[in-house]
């Protein structure tokens, strides 16, 4: 071990930390927009069988491989690819790059939403937002090159100071700001109940129309949106893996992770969709959705601008939850590649290299097409690779020894059948709609 701070100090604080990670805007905007598009009730009971699949063996797999290696993507790959010879290991801590870059590259876009949000928060309290045309507000500023630098500035160094102690940095900014994304979602849900016309969207969120599920895409959908819902993307939740304590069960805090990511996004869409049920108003609307519609909608409701800050607030939570868990893969890795480097020297190359290639990125027609890149080619190539690994190339027994590792239960023959003819063959279609369909998840 390198130091005190690197392993989590409890079980709970690696649960809320591996929250925050699977917990982002795609949460808040994403799963909304597939439950709102494909079905409501069909699309969310769908969405959670392909949940428990993941969460069963996916997640537990890439927290396990994590520990194994007790560092991040590049060791572990290597690690795992190992155990068929030396050769293979080198093998594979090469093309662990692949869902190492991917890690960075969504870093990088993510920081630009995640600074359009701290932009809509700040302009929430002084009650410009409040008083101005949103459509208008938005388009001036997700237009216009390099207006959002100071913003930038603040939402990278914020978030990589909150890595400078690794695990326990960490473990601590989540313990505040998970709790809190769940009572702020709580209270803007109970608020939106209050609206007119939301027993429609009730009825439509939990009442299942069954001939929906006929249509493939909502099963596509669904496990697409599942599958990045808990961040099992072959890297993210690999390094917080490394940090977790060998006397814990990797399949149990993986079912604890999936079940407050699965009542984040419940919560989300207990929000949005009777918001935009009651205005009549498009659920699909991506991004604007946060920074168009709903500043729209909060203007028109008593307390509005105090909802605002409520709901920005919530979302800069989500955003540094996630964002830390992708710099702290790469982070993690390059320390573990390059020993001789130090944490502060890492992180120092992380801003320059998130910044550098953000700041171009800060017009929304710029980070699209980057973030329609990593969602369609980068991270589902690095996941579908992190499966292929963990239940093809690495031999059996290992994997099982290593799931294993802590815990009272054991798991054998089932577990690894549901990976090896379930899993990995839903991770290759998936990956297979995203690079020939063009789908970003």
């Amino acid at each position: 071990m390198k130091n005190d701070t690197r392993n989590f100090a409890s079980r709970w604080g690696f649960i809320l930390a591996s929250v925050g990670s699977a917990v982002g805007m795609a949460n808040v905007w994403g799963f909304p927009n597939k439950m709102g598009s494909n079905g409501g009730g069909a699309f969310l009971l769908v969405y959670l069988l392909f949940l428990a699949i993941f969460s069963y063996v996916g997640l537990p797999a890439e927290f396990a491989m994590g520990r194994r290696a007790a560092t991040g993507t590049l060791g572990t790959y290597e690690n795992a690819w190992a155990t068929r010879g030396e050769k293979m290991g080198k093998v594979g801590g090469i093309l662990g790059w692949l869902p190492l870059a991917g890690s960075l590259c969504i870093a990088i876009g993510y920081a630009v939403i995640v600074t359009y949000v701290l932009k809509a928060l700040v302009d929430s309290v002084r009650g410009t937002l409040m008083s101005t045309d949103a459509a208008t507000w938005f388009g001036e500023f997700s237009t216009t090159p390099y207006s959002m630098v100071s913003y930038h500035v603040v939402v990278v160094v914020g978030t990589l100071l909150t890595l400078y102690l690794g695990a326990h940095s960490i473990e601590k900014t989540n313990k505040i700001m998970m709790p809190l994304f769940f009572l702020i979602f709580l209270v803007l849900a109970v608020r939106v109940a209050f609206l007119p016309d939301v027993a429609d969207a009730y009825r439509f969120m939990f009442m299942p129309r069954w001939e929906t599920l006929k249509d493939p895409m909502t099963w596509v959908w669904a496990m697409g949106q599942a599958f990045f819902s808990l961040s099992v993307t072959g890297s993210g939740m690999i390094v917080y893996g490394a940090y977790l304590s060998k006397e814990e069960d990797v399949v149990g805090v993986a079912r604890h992770t999936a079940l407050f990511d699965s009542i984040a996004a419940l919560v989300a869409a207990l929000v949005i969709i009777p918001t935009c049920f009651s205005y009549d108003l498009d659920v699909g609307a991506g991004p604007g959705l946060l920074f168009v519609t709903l500043p729209t909608i909060l203007q028109d409701i008593p307390m509005g601008r105090l909802f605002a800050v409520i709901l920005y607030v919530a979302m800069i939570f989500a955003g540094i939850s996630s964002l830390q868990n992708m710099f702290e893969a790469v982070a993690e890795s390059l320390l573990h590649k390059f020993p001789k480097l130090s944490r502060t020297a890492v992180l120092l190359i992380l801003c320059v290299l998130c910044l550098g290639f953000g700041v171009g990125m800060e017009t929304i027609s710029k980070w699209g097409p980057w973030m329609d890149l990593v969602s369609i080619y980068i991270i589902p190539i690095g996941a579908t690779l992190g499966a292929l690994s963990w239940f093809y190339v690495m031999k059996k027994d290992e994997l099982l020894s290593a799931v294993n590792t802590g815990g009272d239960r054991r798991r054998g023959r089932l577990w690894y059948s549901v990976g090896r003819y379930v899993y990995v063959p839903l991770a290759l279609i998936l990956c297979c709609v995203a690079l020939f369909m063009g789908v970003a998840f």
